[in-house]
């Protein structure tokens, strides 16, 4: 296993306050000049280029990992939502709340400063009261995360896996999220399945980033279906327009009878109207949800895998926030040179490499499929303080 075979005293875990509306600690530590050296990257890159194996400089790196910030999305929340889809009273009010909680999953991202590709068997362990969460990478060419969090107080579980494939347009990078979500209530017998939208980063003539394209929230059960729409914006050669936007409908799969319109934004409020009697309601608040997150906390030191996301690269880290940006680039080509040189035994061996927690499979087309090997996650030594 990755951590096991580092040949060396494992670092400290180093924790970082998760990306929220005030883009937390991340974005105090983003080095000067970013955008005039972003631009510099992609300077010899060629339009329609697939970049998933395109390694960057831990200048442009935030500290944290790819998988911490996939599982930030989950555990790093100041409203219960999960709770409060477990708690509907009726389908309708449970399908409602999983919609807000599948637009609470979104968060900011950092022009130009990107997380660390997560090396592959890392795996991210937190829990947050009764829900635990754990993340494996389970491939590195391409990079597939699986998320598996349970709650069994509340009768809630939670399977998350994705592969993103970023390719560059000239003008701008777009990353295509390609997996699903199944969010099952099991009291209820419900299960949700959802995709999420992809990611564009503008390089010109504004730099910016922006969540795009359209998500699908479906509930067999209760026959009851979402869409979403999210809109990178509209502007007038990058100046101005809104941005963020989100506009959705939910309606009956059969008979495809509209009962709620949305309209907002992301980062902002969003509102519910019952197309039947006019009323609008809100229906998600990002200034309540995905603001002042607290940062998770190491509880039991001894406890900490040495697969974890913030043990593999808790030096890299540390020295990232410390501005050290030689040492940073010391410590991350030790990580990719020690993944490496595991890739190379194990083909020298002719072993092939198998994930601790999931069960995955790929079919014709290319889609991968992850589903956890276990019946739940336990608690882990890593909490979200209340």
């Amino acid at each position: 296993m990755v951590g096991e075979e580092r040949g060396r005293q494992a670092p400290r875990p180093t924790l970082t306050p998760p990306l929220s509306l005030d883009k937390g600690l991340a974005a105090e530590h983003r080095p000067p000049n970013l955008f005039q050296r972003v631009i510099s990257l992609f300077r010899n890159v060629r339009p329609g280029s697939d970049l998933t194996n395109f390694q960057l400089p831990p200048l442009f790196n935030m500290p944290k990992s790819q998988l911490q910030c996939y599982g930030e999305s989950v555990y790093c929340i100041s409203e219960d939502i999960l709770t409060k889809c477990a708690r509907g009273t009726n389908s309708l009010e449970r399908f409602v709340t999983v919609v807000a909680w599948a637009i609470s999953t979104t968060r900011p991202v950092i022009f130009g400063w990107a997380p660390f590709n997560p090396v592959l068997g890392e795996t991210h362990h937190v829990s947050k009261g009764t829900l635990n969460v754990l993340l494996e990478q389970v491939s590195h060419h391409p990079p597939v995360s699986a998320l598996h969090a349970t709650d069994e107080e509340e009768n809630v579980e939670l399977i998350w896996y994705h592969f993103p494939v970023p390719k560059f347009h000239g003008k701008s990078i777009k990353a295509s999220v390609n997996g699903k979500r199944y969010l099952r209530l099991l009291s209820h017998g419900e299960s949700y399945e959802m995709n999420s939208p992809d990611l564009y980063f503008n390089l010109l003539p504004v730099p910016g980033a922006d969540w795009a394209g359209t998500v699908s929230i479906v509930c067999k059960e209760s026959g009851l279906e979402a869409e979403l729409i999210f809109y990178k914006g509209n502007s007038f050669l990058g100046f101005g327009g809104n941005s963020r936007l989100i506009k959705g409908k939910v309606f009956y799969s059969k008979s495809s009878k509209i009962i709620y319109e949305i309209d907002g934004q992301w980062d902002r409020i969003i509102f519910l109207k019952d197309v039947q009697n006019e009323k609008t309601s809100v229906l998600y608040d990002a200034g309540q949800t995905i603001l002042n997150l607290n940062t998770p906390i190491v509880k039991d030191p001894e406890g900490v895998k040495p697969t974890e996301s913030t043990v593999i690269w808790g030096e890299v880290s540390k020295h990232i926030l410390q501005g050290d940006w030689e040492k940073a680039r010391e410590e991350k080509r030790e990580v990719e040179e020690r993944e490496r040189r595991l890739r190379i035994d194990r083909s020298y061996k002719g072993e092939i490499w198998v994930p601790k927690h999931f069960k995955v499979s790929q079919n014709k087309d290319g889609q991968w499929e992850c589903w956890p090997l276990d019946h739940s996650v336990p608690p882990s030594p890593i909490i979200v303080p209340p």
